[in-house]
Formats: structure tokens, C-alpha cells, sequence
């Protein structure tokens, strides 16, 4: 409750925002805040941590109608995933903005019991993510020509190219969630029978 009533401060003021107005957000005594969190940059980092964590976003993609048409579907969970990336991007630079540095302890990569290196944060987000889509795309996989695995890959990868970039001299315009699915499903030739003389 603390970490929900602070992202939008968060996002709004970076690390200068008071405990005070914290407390006034959430509905709580300030003192409150110090009996869960031992000072200001711990509440940081677990805003932070809440912001960069996927859970929120599987359970959207989660509660997508499987007998949705499959680009419905897909757009659904872009849209679900082009707003989390907004946020994170947005809490993240705020703070950083401000001089917050995230992490004094970060947490240890989570051991693997098959062999394999352990995964970090991000390769453990990504997965999950890859994963919820590959339920997504499951109905349809008979009409795939990849696996759903390696669908939901190239899903995530067009995803995360919509990050703004620098442009000679304008402004970024990244592909809707309905134009960067139908590229996904259908190609960017207008007829992909047909690749021309490229």
C-alpha cells in the first residue's frame, strides 16, 4: 500500500519527494512508514523494485480472453506491456534524475539446481514475460511458423525496439500496438507472397 502510494509521487517528484507527503498519500501516520521501511532510500528501492517487477503485467496478460481473434489477443498484451515499460522508464529516470542510486544490496542472481548459469533479474523478467506469451499464442499454434516460443520472442523484441531512440532532429514515433502486431502476423510487405525483386 505504501510502495502503491508512492510510485505516483515517485514518478512525479524523484527522490525529493517528502515521507510527509507520502504518508498524506497513503492514509497513514508518517511514523507508519518507518516501522515497515528503515529510511527513505529503502521505500526508494522498493519503488523501484515494484516498478522494474513484472508481476502486474502477467497478470494482465494473464486475464486475456484465449478465444479472442489472436492479434486482439496480442495487442492486449502489448498495450499491457508498452505501459509497464512507460512506468518503469518513468520512475526509473525520475529518480535517477534526482540522484537516487537504486540498490546499495542488490539481490543475488537465483541460483539454477540444472547446470545452467544463474539468471538475473532482467533474463528472469524476460522469460516470464516470453512465457505468459507463448499461452497467448497457444490456440493458434497450428498456424504458426515458428514455435510459439520463438513468436513470442520476436513479440517482445519488436516491443522493446518501440524504447525512444535519437532521431535526426525528430521527434520518435514508435509503431502503434496494432501496427507492430499486424508486422508481426503479416509481415511489412503488401503482399507477402510476393517479395518483389528485393
Amino acid at each position: 500500500m505504501i510502495v502503491a502510494a508512492t510510485l505516483p509521487l515517485v514518478a512525479e517528484h524523484g527522490a525529493a519527494v517528502t515521507t510527509s507527503r507520502i504518508a498524506r498519500a497513503a492514509g497513514i501516520g508518517e511514523g507508519t512508514i518507518f516501522r515497515v521501511f528503515k529510511d527513505k532510500d529503502e521505500l526508494l528501492d522498493a519503488c523501484v523494485a515494484e516498478a522494474v517487477g513484472v508481476d502486474h503485467v502477467l497478470r494482465e496478460i494473464a486475464s486475456v480472453p484465449l478465444d479472442e481473434p489472436l492479434a486482439v489477443r496480442l495487442t492486449e498484451a502489448a498495450e499491457a506491456v508498452c505501459a509497464h515499460m512507460e512506468r518503469m522508464g518513468t520512475v526509473v529516470t525520475s529518480l535517477h534524475a534526482t540522484g537516487h542510486r537504486r540498490g546499495r544490496e542488490q539481490p543475488p542472481d537465483r541460483p539454477r539446481t540444472d547446470g545452467e548459469p544463474p539468471q538475473d533479474g532482467r533474463t528472469r523478467s524476460f522469460l516470464a514475460l516470453r512465457d505468459a506469451v507463448v499461452e497467448l499464442l497457444e490456440p493458434d499454434r497450428a498456424a504458426l511458423r515458428l514455435s510459439p516460443e520463438r513468436v513470442a520472442a520476436a513479440f517482445l523484441g519488436l516491443l522493446f525496439s518501440r524504447l525512444p531512440t535519437p532521431a535526426a532532429g525528430a521527434a520518435h514515433d514508435p509503431l502503434s500496438p496494432e501496427e507492430l502486431i499486424s508486422v508481426l502476423l503479416h509481415g511489412s510487405l503488401t503482399d507477402p507472397a510476393d517479395p518483389g525483386s528485393a
